[in-house]
Order: structure tokens, then sequence, then C-alpha cells
């Protein structure tokens, strides 16, 4: 097959979050199972600040984005590291794309985004003509490439190539949409008859992510379990009717980790390496390495827990701070390490935690590679109470560093964290630990009860560590379940030509 893959965000052109992550692993999996795999993206000023190789082709044209608009572009080349067979081609357009950030600043979302990639869109199906591929698959991801699948159902005028090519539409997370006033339609480029609600209208408005989810022959998420949730009230960020009509399109798929990067035994971040085999001495060695770092007390003995993140809402926050208030203050026997940042009242909160009790608590506002994958290696837990996760990268990261998760039982972290109960613990299942009641309660009660089997049963917490470290969740996995989708979806557009015909 030959699956082209439209994302915004691709390792190590430009990130925001785990979208970027997937982009910039999936295509050369995928191409690894003997498939023709290619990325387009827009060449954001991050592409040029990457440093890896992008070169000029001479390959350009122009879209119409009005009347009297006509904005030309030029393609530009380059190849995801590490996959030599795996061409990246990026959208140069530098009115729309050399900016400082991707979608907006501090101060918000660019005003011009329905007009930016309206025009990346209709960019991206003048790129795939121009590259000269028969095209099986078109993988679309989130609401920057949602008006795909229906520009290419809408124009007649495009080679059968790409005409017949099939669509997918990822949806990594529900919450961010495209959403945009009515008056923003023109710059799709679309005849006003597409304005309705089977296609690009929602509540008068256009939506982009609808309208690729109401498109696509395939919609997948990162997980099964979001698969489900996003089609109810709770979780359905208000397209919960329009993905039960689509049901029968959806599956999840959860993401993967890239195992030549998040290994102990060959990440070269680390103090010390380790395997499933030697991980006691290799983890020991790395939490009084971070204990050192941070003038925590070098004690082993303490048990050490990490975070790494965004400070918002979404990830727990309001549950974590006052849990955190209370281990500090009571100073009960545990250590704390937080890497992220975001809301501006949750980072004070924590700067503020940090000067009253530097001997118990570590913190580090911002990101730094090195600091994630040491404070993966070096906690003995990960606690991670998200109010919603697609996917979730981190408890994935955890069970692969030896480090127990615990987490709420929602999305992606349901899907790969088995709940220790007696009876999982029994089987040999049990990999992590369930917040039970989504209160600060409910979270403080789930460490407690990880701390107490640590404590009075190293035998089953030494179990819970090498079941998770000895589970798969490598790309291949993932990998090999997005090829069996792609070919049930050429399937199901085969069908759908006959029967129209």
């Amino acid at each position: 097959m030959n699956i082209v893959y439209l994302t915004t965000e691709a390792v190590p052109y430009a990130k925001t979050g785990g979208l970027a992550d997937v982009c910039g692993t999936l295509p050369s999996r995928v191409a690894a199972l003997g498939h023709r795999a290619a990325i387009i993206m827009p060449a954001f000023r991050s592409v040029y600040e990457s440093h890896a190789g992008v070169e000029p082709t001479d390959i350009s044209f122009a879209i119409p984005m009005s009347p009297r608009k006509l904005v030309g572009c030029r393609l530009l080349r380059g190849r995801l590291p590490g996959a030599n067979d795996v061409p990246v081609w990026f959208i140069d357009q530098p009115q729309y794309f050399d900016r400082e950030s991707l979608y907006g600043t501090a101060t918000g979302d660019y005003p011009d985004n329905a007009e930016r990639f309206s025009f990346f869109c209709r960019a991206a199906i003048q790129a795939m003509q121009r590259i000269g591929w028969s095209i099986d698959i078109v993988h679309c991801n989130d609401w920057q490439t949602g008006l795909v699948p229906t520009l290419l159902d809408a124009d007649k005028k495009l080679p059968s190539s790409l005409r017949d090519s099939a669509t997918l539409m990822t949806i990594h997370n529900l919450a961010y949409q495209g959403n945009f006033p009515k008056s923003e339609f023109p710059w799709t480029g679309l005849d006003w008859m597409h304005f309705n609600q089977n296609e690009i209208e929602f509540y008068d408005r256009v939506n982009f992510l609808k309208t690729g989810i109401a498109s696509a022959d395939m919609i997948t998420t990162v997980s099964p379990r979001y698969s489900e949730e996003i089609q109810t009230a709770e979780h359905g960020c208000g397209l919960e009717s329009v993905l039960q009509n689509a049901a029968d399109r959806i599956s999840g798929i959860t993401n993967g980790i890239d195992q030549s990067i998040w290994n102990p035994k060959t990440d070269t971040k680390l103090a010390a390496n380790y395997d499933l085999r030697s991980w006691q001495q290799g983890k020991q060695a790395n939490k009084c390495s971070l204990q050192q770092q941070f003038a925590l007390e070098q004690n082993d003995a303490i048990p050490l827990i990490g975070l790494v993140g965004r400070l918002a809402e979404q990830k727990g926050w309001d549950l974590i701070l006052p849990v955190l208030r209370w281990h500090l203050s009571e100073h009960r026997p545990t250590q704390w390490i937080v890497l992220g940042s975001g809301d501006g009242q949750y980072e004070h909160e924590l700067r503020e935690l940090e000067k009253e009790y530097p001997n118990q608590f570590a913190l580090h506002i911002g990101f730094s590679d090195v600091l994630a994958h040491r404070i993966e290696a070096g906690s003995d837990v990960f606690v991670m109470p998200s109010h919603y996760e697609p996917c979730g990268l981190n408890q994935l990261y955890s069970l692969r560093y030896g480090t127990i998760p615990i987490v709420t039982p929602t999305g992606g972290l349901s899907d790969t964290v088995v709940d220790c109960r007696d009876e999982t613990l029994a089987d040999g299942t049990a990999t992590g630990f369930y917040v039970r009641e989504i209160t600060p309660h409910g979270l403080d009660n789930a460490i407690g009860r990880a701390l107490y089997l640590r404590y009075h049963n190293p035998q089953h917490w030494l179990q819970l560590i090498e079941t998770g470290m000895a589970q798969d969740w490598s790309w291949r996995k993932s990998a090999m379940e997005y090829e069996s989708l792609y070919a049930k979806t050429l399937t199901l557009k085969s069908a759908t030509k006959r029967s129209e015909s």
C-alpha cells in the first residue's frame, strides 16, 4: 500500500504534544512492514530550526484562497530521521507558517487559523498530485487536516490516482476541534452546498474535526477505550451524536512507544542502564542520582513519586495539589518530583511548596527531555490522574522503566494499566493502581494502597514491576494493527464505489 500521512506535527520537525510522537514514528514502522509511506506537513519555523536536512524542490503552485487572493507555496523535502525510506514533504508558505509557534501564543490562538489550515488542506491535496504516487490511503490527523476527506470527495477534477484513495481520520484529542465562525467558510474553497449538517456545518459554525469525522472512510482514536468514551455526553465534547452516527466506522488503536528511545537498557540519559534482570540495582542507582541532583535525602527506602507533563486541570492537578500538600505538610515518608509547565496558578503554587519543603519536593518548571527520562527511571511510583486521556504515553514509559503507574481508569490509561486487586495479583496481570474515586482523597487512597504493597508485600511489588516491564508497547505492534485497518478501509472504499456505480 502507498500511504500518505497528513499532519501538523512530527518529531523532530514540530511538536506540541503526542501527535508529533505518533506521526514521527508510525510512518516508519508501517514502511518497515513493506509499505510505502510519506508525510506532508507545514514548513513551520521549527522545521528550519530542527536542522534535520530539509532541502528545496522545484515544485511550486498557488491556491486561490479568495477571488482576489492567490497564495503561492513551494514544496520542501526531507527524510524522517532513522527512516531513509520515508520522505517528508513540507508546504512552505512563510505568511502562514513562519511564526513563533504552531497554533498561537500565550495570548490565544492565531486569529487566522481557519485560513491557515484551510490552505494547508488544499495545498496538501495539490502536493499529493505532484509527488507522483498512486495513493491508496490518506491518513489525516486531528482537526487541522479535517477538511481533506470532503475536499477529495468534492473535487471531481482530481486524477483517479488520488480521487480513488481511501481516507482515515485519527482523533488524537477530541477537545481540539477547529471550530470557527460561519464567515470563515469561504477559505475552504468549497461550494456553500457543503455547509450543511452532514458535512461542515455544526451549530451554524465551521467545524474542521466534525467535517473529517463525517466524511472520512474510517475513523480511529489513539486507544480503544477512548473510542467508546467520545461517544458519550461526558467525553464527547459536543460531538457525541456525530460520533454515534459514525460508530460503525470508529475503532481505537493504542499508541506505541519508540523503544529505540525509551529503553532503560540503552538509554544514554540515565545514570545507570538496566533491564528486566538487573532493574533493582539500576533503579536504585537512578533514584540515588535524582535525589542527589535535587538535594533530596539519599535514601532508597523512601518512596519517590514522579510526575511529568502539562500543569493543566485535564491532567488532574486539582487532585494532585491537595494530596501533595498533605504529604509535605504532614511530613509523610515520601519524596516528590515534578517536571512540567502550564497553568500559571499551578506553577505558582508548586514554586511556593518547593520553597517551603526543599528536602521533600523537587521541581523543574519547563521541559527537559533528559530529566523526563531520569524521572521515569528513578521514581518508584508515577502519578497520572487525568480526568480524560486519549492515550497517554508516560504510563507506558513507566511500565517500561519499572515504575508503578497510579492512574484514573479513563481512555488509554484504562487500556494499558491493569489495576492491582487480589484477583489480578493472583493471575499475574496487575501492573499499577487505579484511582477509584476521582477526588483528592481517592488519589491519596490509591497512593496509600501502592505504598502499603511496597512496604508490606515486597514480593508482589516486584511482581507488578516485572509484569509491566515484560509487556510489549512497541510501535511495531500498533503498526500491525494500522496495517490491518488500512486494508479494511480500502475494502470498504471499494465496496462503496461499487454500490454508487
